[in-house]
C-alpha cells in the first residue's frame, strides 16, 4: 500500500512526457517548422487533425483493452511508439510523410493519455481513483510549461524539424516512469476494485441516453475551443500586440494555471460538489475567450487569459471522468469513456485545421468570437444537463 503513492505520481510524470513529447511538440515548434519546411499552416495542421481522427476512431477499442486488463500494456509501450512518430515528424521531407508519422504517433495516442490512464487508475483503484486522477493532472498540466520554453530554445538552435528531435528524447522517457508505476499499481490494487469486463450491450444503453449525447457535446465543444486556441496560441498572442518572447512567456502560463484550478479544486473538493465545480470551470473558459477578444486593448491581458483559460480546461480534465462515472455509471467505465471521448478527441482533430481555415479567411478576430461561441455553448449545454440531473433526482 506504501508504494501506491509514488506509483501514482510516476504514472503523472509519465504522462507529462508524453504530453510534452506529442501533444505540445507541435505548437511549441509551429513558427520554425511553417519557416523551415515552407508549408503553410493548412498544410502543417493536417498532421495534428489525422492524429486526433486516428486516436478518436480507436478510443472504444482502447477502453474495451482497459475493461480486459491490457490498459498497462499500452501504458507502457505506447511511448516507444509516439518517440518513432515524432522521429518520423523530424525527419520528414515531405507533407506525406510528415501525415504518415502523424498516424503512427495518433496510434500511440489511443493507447497511453489521459483517457487509458484514467480509465486504468478506475479499473486498479475503484473509488479510489478521483484523487490518484487529480495527482495525474496535477503534475501533467506543467507540460505546457515545459513545452513552450524548451520548443522556443530548441527552435532557435535546431530550427522546426530539428527540434523535433529533442521531444523523441523526452517522449521516450515515459516508458521507464510507465513500466515501474503499472508493475506496482498492479500489485497495491485494491482487493475488489477491478470491474470485470463490460457486459455486452452497455454501450448501446449508454448510447441511448440523452445524457452521454449531453457530454459529448459539452466537452467537445470546450476542447474544440481549447484546441484551436492552444494550437494557434503564439500567432493570436502576436496579434494582440504581444512579441515573441512575451507570447511564449504568456503560453507557458497556461500549465501553472491548470494545475492552479486542480489544486483549488482538490482543497475545496469538499464545499464544491461535482456540478457546480463542472458550471464554474465552463464559465472560465467562456471568460478566458472574451479575454483574449479584449486582449487588443492591452497585450498584457493575455496573461490572464492563460490562466483562466488554464485554470477551466485544468479542472475540466479532472471532472470529465468523474461525471462520466456518476451519471453514466462505473459498469464497463472503459468502453463508454472511450465513446464519450471521441467527441472531445475529434473536436481537437478538428482544431488545428479549423483553426487555418478561420485564421486564412476570417482573420483572428474571427478565431475569438468563433471560440466565445463555442465555449458559450458547451457551457449551456452543461447547464441544461446538470439542472434536469439535480430536478430528476431531487
Amino acid at each position: 500500500m506504501t508504494e501506491r503513492g509514488p506509483a501514482i505520481w510516476a504514472l503523472a510524470g509519465g504522462q507529462t512526457l508524453i504530453y510534452v513529447g506529442t501533444y505540445y511538440a507541435f505548437p511549441a515548434l509551429l513558427p520554425e517548422l511553417e519557416a523551415g519546411t515552407g508549408w503553410s499552416k493548412a498544410t502543417l495542421a493536417l498532421g495534428p487533425s489525422l492524429a486526433f481522427l486516428i486516436m478518436a476512431s480507436l478510443t472504444v477499442l482502447t477502453g474495451r483493452l482497459v475493461d480486459r486488463g491490457l490498459g498497462g500494456e499500452m501504458l507502457i509501450w505506447g511511448p516507444v511508439l509516439a518517440a518513432l512518430g515524432v522521429l518520423g515528424l523530424g525527419l520528414a521531407p515531405t507533407p506525406a510523410a510528415w501525415l504518415v508519422a502523424w498516424a503512427l504517433i495518433g496510434v500511440a495516442q489511443a493507447g497511453c493519455l489521459y483517457e487509458t490512464c484514467f480509465a486504468f487508475l478506475t479499473r486498479r483503484l475503484g473509488s479510489g481513483a478521483r484523487a490518484a486522477i487529480t495527482r495525474v493532472t496535477l503534475v501533467a498540466g506543467f507540460a505546457g510549461t515545459l513545452a513552450f520554453p524548451l520548443g522556443h530554445w530548441a527552435g532557435v538552435l535546431f530550427g522546426g524539424q530539428g527540434g523535433m528531435l529533442i521531444f523523441v528524447g523526452v517522449t521516450l522517457l515515459a516508458t521507464p516512469c510507465n513500466l515501474w508505476a503499472v508493475r506496482t499499481l498492479r500489485r497495491q490494487a485494491r482487493a475488489g476494485a477491478e470491474p470485470l469486463p463490460a457486459p455486452p450491450g452497455v454501450l448501446k444503453t449508454a448510447l441511448r441516453r440523452p445524457a452521454f449525447w449531453a457530454l459529448a457535446a459539452t466537452f467537445g465543444l470546450i476542447y474544440l475551443n481549447h484546441g484551436v486556441l492552444i494550437t494557434y496560441v503564439l500567432a493570436l498572442f502576436a496579434d494582440r500586440g504581444a512579441g515573441a518572447g512575451m507570447a511564449a512567456t504568456a503560453a507557458a502560463c497556461i500549465g501553472p494555471a491548470q494545475v492552479a484550478g486542480r489544486l483549488l479544486f482538490f482543497v475545496n473538493e469538499a464545499r464544491v460538489g461535482n456540478a457546480r465545480a463542472t458550471v464554474i470551470s465552463l464559465g472560465a473558459v467562456v471568460l478566458a475567450s472574451a479575454i483574449l477578444w479584449l486582449a487588443g486593448l492591452s497585450p498584457l491581458l493575455i496573461f490572464a487569459f492563460a490562466v483562466v483559460q488554464g485554470a477551466g480546461v485544468g479542472l475540466i480534465s479532472i471532472l470529465r471522468p468523474v461525471l462520466i462515472a456518476e451519471i453514466l455509471g462505473r459498469e464497463g467505465f472503459g468502453t463508454i469513456s472511450g465513446a464519450v471521448a471521441m467527441a472531445p478527441i475529434l473536436a481537437s482533430a478538428a482544431a488545428p485545421a479549423l483553426g487555418a481555415v478561420i485564421l486564412t479567411h476570417g482573420g483572428p478576430t474571427a478565431v475569438y468570437a468563433g471560440c466565445l461561441a463555442m465555449a458559450v455553448a458547451g457551457w449551456a449545454i452543461a447547464v441544461a444537463l446538470l439542472r434536469n440531473r439535480a430536478s430528476v433526482s431531487g
